[in-house]
C-alpha cells in the first residue's frame, strides 16, 4: 500500500555540509575563541586583579574569558593594568564580537540553508518535463544511466529513485537528481515528477518489486514509456501485463551471449559493440524520412535497416509488411560511428 502525504527527500548533484556539520565547525571556532582569550589571559595575569583571591589561576583565566566573551561580565575579574587593557581592546573584543557572529550565524545560516534548499526543490521539480526516472541504482540502473549519456540524454534530465544512501551518493556524483524511498510508492514516483515523465527505467534488485513499480507508474501515467528488467524469464509476463512496453531478461540476454561464444565469439564481439553507445555500432530508432517512403532498401542512406515499426508493432526486415515504408513508418537500424 503505497503512503500519502509523506514529504520525500530530494538530494542534489554536489557535496553540501549539512546543519549538524555547520554547527560543529561553529562550535570548534567559538570553544577556539575562548580557549585564545583565556590563554591571553593567564600569559598576561599580572595585569588583572581578583577581588576574591591575589593569584589568577588558569582555571580565573577561562573563567574570565567564558563571561567576557559571552557578554556576561560580572567584574569580579577585570584588568587594571595598561597592558591588560590594551590586550583587551586589540584582542579580547573583537574576540568577542566574531564569538557573537559565529552565534548569531549559527542560526541565520540554517535558516538560510532551509530556504535555499526549499527554493532549489521547487525549481527543479518546475523544471522537470519529458526526463528518465531510473528506479533503481545498482549495476543495472547505472548501466542505463550511462547508455542515456551516451545517447545525449542531459545528466539534468534524469531522476534516480533508490532507497540506499550509497546508491544516491553514486547518482549524485554523475549529476543527477536523487530521491530517497520506494519507487512503488505513489509518492515518490509523483516527486520524481511521474507525469512529466517520458520513460521509466525499472532496473531494482527483485521481480516482485520491479512488478510493482511498474503498476504503480502505469497507474499514475498510463501514456510513459515503461522498461523493465527482470532476472528470471517466467516473471516477463507478469511486467508485460503490469504495464511495461519493454522487459529485459538479465539472465536469459547473459545466456545467450554464453551461448553464443562458445561457437562464435566474433558474434558476441559484435553484440558488445552494439551494446557500447558511442563507438563502434550502434542500433537506434528514428521516422522514416520523405526520401525513404516507398520500397524498403535494407541498406539506407543512415544505416542498415533491421526492423520497421508500424502502429505500434515492430516488423523484421524480412517481414513482407515492411517491404514499403509509410509516411507513419519508424526504423530501426544500425549504423557506424566510423568516420570516412
Amino acid at each position: 500500500m503505497a503512503r500519502v502525504g509523506a514529504a520525500v527527500p530530494v538530494e542534489f548533484p554536489g557535496v553540501e555540509r549539512g546543519p549538524l556539520r555547520h554547527i560543529a565547525v561553529r562550535v570548534v571556532l567559538a570553544v577556539a575563541l575562548i580557549a585564545f582569550v583565556a590563554l591571553i589571559t593567564y600569559l598576561g595575569r599580572d595585569g588583572y586583579v581578583d577581588p576574591d583571591d591575589d593569584s589568577l589561576s588558569l582555571l580565573d583565566a577561562f573563567y574570565y574569558s567564558t563571561v567576557t566573551i559571552t557578554t556576561t561580565g560580572y567584574g569580579d575579574i577585570r584588568p587594571v593594568s595598561d597592558s591588560a587593557r590594551l590586550v583587551t581592546t586589540v584582542l579580547v573584543t573583537p574576540a568577542r564580537v566574531l564569538f557573537l557572529i559565529i552565534l548569531v550565524g549559527t542560526t541565520l545560516e540554517i535558516l538560510a540553508e532551509r530556504s535555499r534548499a526549499a527554493y532549489r526543490r521547487m525549481r527543479w521539480r518546475r523544471m522537470l518535463n519529458q526526463h528518465v526516472i531510473i528506479c533503481g541504482f545498482g549495476s543495472t540502473g547505472r548501466s542505463a544511466a550511462k547508455t542515456l549519456l551516451g545517447k545525449g540524454v542531459e545528466a539534468t534530465a534524469i531522476v534516480v529513485v533508490d532507497p540506499l544512501p550509497e546508491a544516491r551518493a553514486h547518482a549524485t556524483g554523475q549529476g543527477f537528481a536523487a530521491l530517497a524511498g520506494d519507487a512503488a510508492e505513489t509518492d515518490v514516483l509523483r516527486e520524481a515528477g511521474i507525469h512529466e515523465a517520458r520513460s521509466v527505467v525499472v532496473a531494482v534488485a527483485r521481480d516482485d518489486s520491479a512488478v510493482l513499480v511498474t503498476l504503480t507508474a502505469r497507474e499514475l501515467n498510463p501514456d510513459v514509456t515503461i522498461v523493465a528488467a527482470v532476472r528470471e524469464e517466467e516473471n516477463v509476463h507478469l511486467l508485460h501485463r503490469s504495464g511495461a512496453t519493454s522487459v529485459i531478461t538479465s539472465s536469459s540476454a547473459a545466456g545467450r551471449l554464453l551461448g553464443h561464444a562458445t561457437d562464435g565469439p566474433r558474434v558476441t564481439e559484435v553484440l558488445e559493440d552494439l551494446l557500447s553507445v558511442g563507438e563502434g555500432l550502434d542500433i537506434a530508432e528514428r521516422p522514416v524520412e520523405d526520401g525513404e517512403i516507398g520500397p524498403l532498401t535494407t541498406f539506407q542512406a543512415n544505416g542498415l535497416v533491421v526492423g520497421v515499426i508500424r502502429d505500434g508493432e515492430l516488423m523484421r526486415f524480412d517481414d513482407p509488411r515492411a517491404a514499403h515504408l509509410q509516411r507513419s513508418d519508424r526504423v530501426v537500424y544500425l549504423h557506424s560511428h566510423r568516420t570516412a
